[in-house]
């Protein structure tokens, strides 16, 4: 027992001190080299997209320099034996040339191989590689799903990754497969990159991921993030699709007329996999989606998108895109819907409806699931009502945390696990699913930790020290501190400090020591 309070004491201080503010420390962000990002001979930026059917089907994407004309894949059922590709087979690329030189920011001419794996066999492991005939690429193996519709299989769910992409994602994805290296995919709920065209934010997404890409099957919606315009000549064409997206993916197009590749859906042997582009043209896709769940006969229904029908953070309520796809999910009892948009944590869910099991305890019962999650380092706060006066409740949510989500479903059951960045478990629950087709929900937060918020977690705004804030208030007497910024000014250390009193607002400038350089 003594051991016990021992251990609590030491971890309170140890919590404590891991959320002051540190010492005044300015952030050197990495600069990356004009050509770092430049396609060459040799096969980059490989990343495989199942096919509509994933125990048959398997697509992959790779880039080079312009002067690979004709390339290839091969593709051999994996065995021990290091020889195993005598009994690969070989087929030629789709070729599509990217000029993006007019297109600011993107700058660059490549071009992007593509084929599509068909009539794989199910649950079978895979080897293959990507190149020109000389030029290869090492040889990655990926495993083709299971037929086997009680088979238990997972799959991994990260939001935006957006932000300090190579800096910070990379740690986030890198330890979301050492979690579940076994998973079948990974799900992008938007966000992946910041300015949609930029070519080096795309460099570095891949890079983030590296192999993972390779091996781990990715599935991505677009978010608000990869819009954009074109140029700034012609803005009255509207914002614009990352002229990145199409030829670099190769998803299903087996979604609406006009949003090929942004709206699509995948079949597992029992779970519809549904991908909406929330950005644009909502009702049209509303009238495919009612389409697509009048036919679906799997046991599981889980739909992904970018912006939330029940938003994480204040002032991003999407009201207007909750009224038209709400009613679906909720008739056709859609189980989950993955989220992104917020950069901050919230999980909950909605009422079960009508025509449920005679004598089941409502309480138990659950519509559908909504979860949003980041996993970059760009963080925003929560609101602090929660969901308060919407159709649904929230129960468990952070701030100021980069998560990757792991969920397992195994005939009626349907484990979802929210881990940290460094793979502490943070949210968890499960869902069984009945025979009238309603889910039991088994809340499974109750053995975790607090929930985090920005007070409680290491500070993500720079954090003025206390006793050069005493001094400053002092000076500028009715004045409030709004923002704190660390920066270095010609190898020196300055802090920008901005007060305001009323409507009067302040500009100043120290040096490390709290000394006033200048004031506007």
């Amino acid at each position: 027992m003594h051991i016990r309070v021992l251990f609590l004491f030491l971890g309170i201080l140890i919590f404590e001190s891991s959320c002051k503010a540190q010492d005044i420390r300015v952030y050197k962000e990495p600069i990356f080299a004009n050509d770092w990002s430049k396609p060459s001979i040799h096969p980059d930026r490989i990343i495989l997209n199942p096919g509509q059917n994933p125990s048959s089907e398997m697509n992959v994407t790779w880039r080079t320099s312009p002067e690979v004309k004709v390339a290839y894949a091969e593709i051999a059922p994996a065995t021990a034996a290091p020889k195993f590709w005598r009994n690969a087979q070989t087929l030629t690329a789709k070729t599509e040339y990217l000029n993006a030189k007019e297109v600011p920011m993107a700058e660059v001419e490549a071009n992007y191989h593509s084929v599509e794996f068909k009539n794989l066999q199910p649950g079978q492991l895979y080897g293959y590689r990507v190149g020109d005939g000389e030029h290869w690429s090492e040889w990655f193996q990926f495993k083709t799903a299971s037929a086997d519709p009680k088979e238990r299989f997972s799959f991994l769910y990260v939001g935006d990754a957006q932000n300090y992409i190579l800096e910070l994602w990379a740690r986030l994805i890198r330890e979301g497969y050492r979690k579940a290296p076994d998973a079948d995919f990974i799900i992008h709920a938007g966000d992946l990159i910041n300015y949609a065209h930029r070519e080096q934010e795309w460099h570095e997404w891949f890079t983030a991921g590296g192999f993972i890409h390779s091996m781990l099957p990715s599935l991505s919606v677009p978010g608000n993030h990869e819009y954009n315009y074109l140029n700034n000549s012609n803005r009255e064409a509207g914002r614009a699709l990352s002229i990145q997206w199409k030829p670099q993916f190769t998803f299903p197009e087996n979604g609406p007329e006009g949003l090929e590749e942004t709206a699509y859906f995948m079949d597992y042997p029992d779970v519809k996999f549904i991908f909406l582009d929330s950005n644009r043209d909502h009702e049209k896709q509303a009238a495919w989606l009612r389409d697509i769940l009048k036919e679906n006969k799997k046991k599981w229904t889980i739909v992904s998108y970018h912006h939330p029908l029940f938003s994480a953070s204040s002032g991003r309520d999407n009201e207007a895109l909750r009224a038209i796809w709400k009613p679906i999910f909720d008739e056709f009892k859609v189980d989950l819907a993955l989220q992104g948009h917020d950069h901050s944590y919230a999980r909950g869910r909605v009422g079960p409806g009508e025509n449920v099991l005679n004598g089941t305890n409502l309480r138990d019962l659950t519509g559908t699931v909504y979860v949003v999650s980041v996993s970059g380092g760009k963080m925003y706060g929560l609101n602090p009502n929660g969901w308060e006066g919407t159709e649904a409740v929230r129960d468990r949510a952070a701030e100021n945390t980069q998560l990757f989500q792991v969920i397992s479903i195994e005939n009626n059951s349907l484990k979802f696990e929210s881990y940290t960045a460094v793979g502490e478990l943070y949210d968890a629950f499960e869902l069984a699913k009945n025979e009238d087709g309603s889910n039991t929900f088994l809340e499974l937060k109750t053995d975790l930790g607090p929930e985090y918020r920005f007070e409680n977690t290491i500070p993500y705004e720079d954090q003025l020290p206390s006793e050069i804030e005493s001094e400053i208030l002092k000076k500028y007497s009715g004045y409030e501190i709004r923002r704190v910024i660390f920066k270095e000014v010609e190898g020196q250390t300055r802090i920008e400090l901005r007060i305001q009193k009323g409507e009067i607002q302040k500009i100043l400038l120290l040096d490390s020591k709290g000394k006033v350089l200048s004031e506007n």
